[in-house]
Parts: C-alpha cells; structure tokens; sequence
C-alpha cells in the first residue's frame, strides 16, 4: 500500500482501493480549500489509473466532517467563497458520478457539505455516534439539494433541510441516507467485503450500471449553487448564521 506524505487529506493507495482520509482532526476535517484541492488532484490521478479504484472517504478524530470550514471567512471576498463553494460542488459531483464503488465513514458530528460529501458516496457507513445536519438554507446557500432529494425522497428533503434538522444515526438509515450502522473497528471488514462486491462486475459493466442509476443533474446543480451564492449579500449571511441569526 502506497500512502502520500501527511497532509491535511491523506491518500492511502491499494490496487482495487483508494482511500481518502480527512486529516485536520483538530477542526472536526472542516473543509478548507486546501483540502479539496487535494481531493480533486487525488481523484484526477485516481481516473487515470489503468483500473479506476473503489472510493472509500473517512475522517481522522472526532467526526468525518464538520462541513465548509468558515475560519477566514471574513477576510475572503464573496467572488473567493464563490470560488470554494464551486470547487466543493465539483468534488461532490465526481464522487456522485464516480465509474467505481464509493464509501462514505462517518463518526461523530456531521455538517453541511460534509454531510454532502458522505452522502455523494453509493454506500455510507455511520458508527453509533454519528449525527448529520444541513444548515446551508439558513444562509441561503443551496448544495447537493437534488441529490439528497433524490437519495431520500424530495419531501423528506425538503422537511430536513428547512428547519436544519439534526439526524441520528437511526433516523439516517430509515430515511436511506445511512446503509449501515458499523463501528469503526469493524470498517476494515466492510471496505474488504465492498472490494469483492467491486469484482463482481467487470469495470465498463460497472460503470454502466452507475450511469443508468444516477440521476446527472450536474448543469442544474451548479447553476442553481451559483445562484444562490451570487444573491447579494453572502456575507451578512453567513455572519448572522454563524452569531446564530
């Protein structure tokens, strides 16, 4: 297994699986834009290898994913936070649309576009303590909306993102955004048991099936994204939802 030196994602690299794993655990794996820079560059290496890998996203410490990592926020210009948002929505839709099997692990609390990022994922695997919410409509911002709607029915969608509800790991896999609960010291046997699910298929079968199974919303997703970034006053919404406005 080859792994890439420490950095804020670490790539461990195996033959049939490549592993993503969210390496700021001091900041919940806040997003920064290092950070999905990074993924990007991993998957773009990772589609042109000879045998496109299985996916697996995982976090270090406390929580998969604490969503979009706001801690600059006020010294970036509404044209940068556009910029990271699209760039967020680019990772998010080459994981959707990804020809491979992908996993999502997810401990602890979840937020936002971490969340999204779990749930772009075919299978997703929360251990016991997992929660999961999606605050974006409370400034406005709309990311992966049609995709959850699409995962767990618009209605269910539309009810949990309006009032940001707080998911557990029980109401997850009912709604069918979580297809498992597993601790995760048992994670190792379910990315070893997806692997052999992965060969069961042959790569052009595969990518075949995920084409005739997912919805691609892609164009509409994006504009309907940039839209709402591009609303006046991004800024002053985002600071009335982080003083908890």
């Amino acid at each position: 297994m080859l792994t890439s030196p420490a950095s804020v994602v670490c790539v461990e690299r195996q033959e049939r699986i490549w592993t993503f794993v969210l390496n700021r655990p001091d900041k919940r794996n806040a997003l920064s834009a290092e950070m999905v820079e990074a993924m990007l560059a991993g998957l773009a290496q990772a589609i042109q290898t000879p045998q496109v890998p299985m996916l697996v996203f995982r976090g270090e410490g406390k929580s998969f994913c604490a969503g979009f990592d706001f801690a600059d926020v006020e010294q970036q210009s509404e044209a940068d936070l556009l910029w990271r948002f699209v760039r967020i929505e680019h990772l998010l839709q080459q994981i959707y649309h990804w020809p491979a099997l992908t996993l999502g692990l997810a401990q602890g609390k979840n937020f936002g576009a971490g969340v999204d990022l779990w749930s772009a994922c075919q299978h997703r695997m929360a251990a016991a303590d997992a929660s999961f919410r999606m605050p974006g409509l409370k400034f406005g911002l709309l990311l992966g909306t049609r995709r959850l709607g699409h995962l767990i029915g618009m209605d269910q969608a539309r009810r949990i993102q309006e009032v940001a509800a707080t998911i557990d790991v029980a109401q997850a896999q009912t709604l069918g955004l979580a297809t498992g609960c597993m601790e995760p010291d048992q994670w190792p046997d379910t990315i070893a048991a997806l692997a052999e699910t992965s060969i069961g298929l042959d790569a052009a079968t595969r990518a075949s099936l995920n084409v005739a199974l997912t919805t691609d919303t892609r164009d509409s997703d994006l504009a309907d994204l940039v839209r709402s970034i591009t609303r006046p006053g991004l800024k002053a919404r985002i600071a009335k939802y982080r003083a908890g406005g």
